[in-house]
């Protein structure tokens, strides 16, 4: 990675009635907001709650965009269509199950109903991908714990050479 570029960052939505117009993407804007300081979001896309698509954007905005960071929002629930987590475990190369956790802990003080999120933080080769919850004040919840750990895990995943201390 370059000193002088911006870490690249994709935002995903992932909600069939925001896909087709029907219900006006709230989380998605807080996302970009929250990760502006972090760096440069040159992606936003709504999909549908459909494996395969998710999946293939994944692995896209990965291998032919090289983003640093892709942070998804919706999906990550227990209804027949939620299937983000599928999407990413299928997309990772690995995951980094200390900032799910951090998540779900976080968010289980404020509700019991938090520890039926399947939220999966992972990698997939230099790119860190992270599962956020639909709600906005969910997800503004769930990646204000990440935020500060963040720019760091981004920097060593790009090969950041610095001892961590």
């Amino acid at each position: 990675m370059s000193a002088h570029r911006p870490f690249q960052i994709g935002v995903l939505t992932l909600s069939d009635k925001g896909s087709r117009g029907l219900r006006v993407d709230e989380s998605g804007p807080v996302v970009e907001e929250l990760l502006a300081p972090v760096g440069e979001v040159v992606h936003v896309v709504i999909l549908p709650d459909d494996l395969e698509s998710i999946v293939a954007l994944l692995i896209a905005w990965t291998d032919q965009e090289k983003l640093d960071l892709i942070v998804t929002t919706g999906g990550t629930g227990l209804s027949p269509r939620d299937v983000t987590p599928q999407a990413t475990l299928q997309a990772i190369d690995y995951e980094i199950p200390g900032m799910a956790e951090a998540m779900r802990m976080k968010s289980l003080q404020k509700t019991p109903h938090a520890m039926v999120s399947r939220a999966v933080v992972g990698v997939r080769k230099q790119t860190m991908i992270i599962n956020l919850p639909g709600s906005p004040k969910a997800a503004r919840e769930n990646l204000d714990v990440l935020l500060p750990a963040l720019p760091h895990a981004i920097a060593k995943l790009a090969g950041d050479p610095s001892d961590c201390a």
